[in-house]
């Protein structure tokens, strides 16, 4: 018995060592875009290659460094698998040292055999997620107008999706339903954003498929949907960047120029695809620094007033 009670409590901190909640998108039976199949989540190396229940993971900053903002973390890997220690737990622990709550968001691959239309899970899925921290922002001490999104590679086109597509797929009747599914800032490192034009081979047919429609490869192209309600954007990426083209963050500062958004790009000389925390090449180490900035300078790290 003492036995049984030593490995409980070895395995509720073990999960609490990564973050202090865990909280599930959809309620059971719930889940749209599902065909009802009971998946195991598989995972590799902490690459999660399944994913079995579509969660958040929450990382609340101390009250008494609470700023308001938080961000929502879409971990990278191609759309085949999501890296979620490496870029997701460790970037939130980051956040969370200037005062900013973080949540990293486990969201269906397009490639699980459960979705009826693989390409809309995770987009389904990041709205979720953004509805459900706005929704419980006052219990949590966070600013309903100061919700961003990151991403990394995949992850950071992803997050360009929440940040352009108007479209709430994440409907499903219930308390949700009317909430907004809109951030208010975007950060993307080495986004792979586009699916037409410079598009990355391998997330563009884990997505899409290898003969998708038009009308989606369009539709994922954050480029392409830039408006004047797009939310201020952080965008780096390295010029030697030889897995995703470096021209996939250019093309969409462009766009965020275009439509008058405030938006800052960095392109580092070194970094290749692996843009990282920590132990960058060069100048690209000050990544970090710079993206706090940013952050304070476009007013999203102001305490709110007591």
């Amino acid at each position: 018995m003492k036995k049984i009670v030593l490995l409980f409590f070895f395995l509720v901190s073990l999960n609490t060592a990564f973050s202090q909640e865990i909280i599930p998108l959809w309620e059971k039976g719930k889940m749209p875009n599902s065909k009802g199949m009971k998946l195991n989540k598989r995972e590799d190396r902490e690459r999660i290659t399944q994913v079995d229940n579509p969660s958040i993971y929450a990382f609340f900053t101390s009250k008494e460094e609470n700023t308001g903002a938080a961000v929502l973390i879409f971990p990278p890997g191609g759309y085949k698998k999501l890296t979620y220690n490496i870029a997701g737990f460790q970037l939130a622990k980051w956040f969370n040292t200037f005062g900013v709550n973080a949540f990293v968001v486990l969201y269906r691959l397009p490639t699980s055999p459960d979705l009826v239309n693989p390409a809309f899970g995770p987009i389904m899925d990041g709205q979720r997620a953004i509805k459900m921290i706005r929704s419980r922002a006052s219990q949590w001490g966070i600013d309903p107008s100061r919700i961003g999104v990151m991403g990394a590679s995949a992850g950071g086109g992803l997050a360009s999706n929440l940040a352009t597509i108007t479209t709430d797929y994440a409907q499903v009747k219930d308390d949700l339903d009317s909430v907004s599914i809109q951030p208010n800032f975007q950060i993307l490192i080495s986004g792979a954003i586009s699916m037409t034009q410079n598009a990355h081979k391998g997330s563009y047919e884990a997505l899409l498929g290898t003969n998708p429609d038009p009308k989606n490869e369009q539709l994922f192209s954050g480029e392409l949907n830039v408006t004047s309600a797009t939310p201020p954007a952080f965008v780096i990426c390295a010029a030697d960047d030889h897995v995703v083209n470096p021209l996939n963050s250019i093309q969409y500062y462009q766009a965020l120029l275009k439509a008058n958004i405030k938006a800052a790009l960095h392109i580092f000389p070194q970094g290749d695809h692996n843009i990282a925390l920590r132990n960058n090449p060069g100048s690209t180490q000050l990544w970090t620094v710079l993206c706090e900035a940013w952050l304070n300078e476009m007013g999203f790290l102001a305490k709110p007033q007591k």
